[in-house]
């Protein structure tokens, strides 16, 4: 079992006739994902390591058949164009892999989601990845290995170096999620926290936040109301950032006394949450949680 994908999900890239669209269509065909089409306008009738390409995504769709998940690799200008596009055409999970999207582009992109009842995924993401099923998105497979641990994530690099972390002890993990650095993602950690609720296969959540904004707060404020019953770890990342200073990603800043890792910390564990220093110590935190539900399955 996964959230979202797994190894029947059959997915379009649209942008796969680009250098990183080529190459991560053979990443993900490496790695066993149903890659079914492609999309670039002008390009149809061509194929890309034996997947057809296509001029539209209704194309593809008709041609190639349903499709059930999008990966787009097309430069920022063009996403809102793609998203909608894809959303248009019936599917209804979309990963946009693209940085630097404009705030007003993922708005519409996710109203018009919403009307559809698609998911968004990004803008500003590693995708996703169900380990041993399938993945959507550019993460190295070889970190990751199947399990029982969900993964939420604001960093890309710190879902690589968590996923490889619990890899290397012997923890595997049923999905993570990389939600985006932006400041208005597709999808919010109460999304995926919910997801990760009811699938019988998870049983420890990560959440990887990082300061600025108060997308951690509203998880907490989730999962205080919902009673979460699932153990979940979290780590901050950028706790020691100066106020007004952004730290890599769009949404890393600290504006005021808004976003703070302290703040965050308070408001997560006043939730039930167990927050952690640093990775390592997540790790640890969870490993702990893991031996107990395994002691406890026997």
């Amino acid at each position: 079992m996964a959230i979202l994908i797994d190894k029947n999900t059959r997915i379009v890239l649209q942008g796969i006739t680009g250098r990183m669209g080529q190459a991560h269509a053979g990443y993900m065909l490496e790695y066993g994902a149903n890659l079914v089409a492609g999309v670039t306008p002008g390009r149809g009738g061509q194929d890309v390591l034996g997947v057809p390409v296509f001029n539209t995504v209704a194309e593809a769709w008709e041609k190639a058949g349903p499709l059930d998940a999008s990966m787009i690799l097309a430069p920022a200008y063009s996403v809102r164009d793609s998203a909608l596009e894809a959303i248009e055409a019936g599917v209804r999970l979309i990963v946009l892999i693209t940085e630097f999207v404009p705030v007003h582009d993922t708005l519409k992109i996710r109203e018009a989601a919403k009307q559809r009842g698609a998911t968004i995924i990004g803008p500003n993401t590693i995708g996703l990845i169900s380990p041993g099923k399938t993945k959507i998105g550019i993460m190295p497979g070889m970190l990751y290995s199947e399990g029982r641990v969900g993964i939420v994530s604001r960093s890309g690099t710190l879902t690589h170096e968590t996923a490889s972390s619990l890899t290397i002890e012997g923890i595997g993990q049923s999905t993570c999620v990389g939600i985006g650095g932006d400041m208005v993602p597709g999808s919010s950690f109460e999304d995926i926290l919910a997801l990760f609720r009811e699938d019988p296969e998870t049983d420890v959540v990560m959440m990887i936040g990082e300061i600025g904004g108060a997308s951690e707060e509203r998880a907490a404020a989730y999962l205080q109301a919902c009673k979460y019953e699932k153990p979940v770890v979290a780590f901050i990342a950028g706790v020691t950032s100066p106020p007004g200073k952004q730290m890599g990603h769009a949404g890393a800043i600290i504006s005021g006394s808004a976003g703070t890792g302290e703040s965050k910390r308070q408001a997560l564990e006043a939730a039930g949450v167990r927050v952690a220093a640093t990775i390592e110590d997540a790790v640890r935190m969870v490993a702990a949680l893991q031996r107990k539900s395994k002691s406890v399955a026997k």
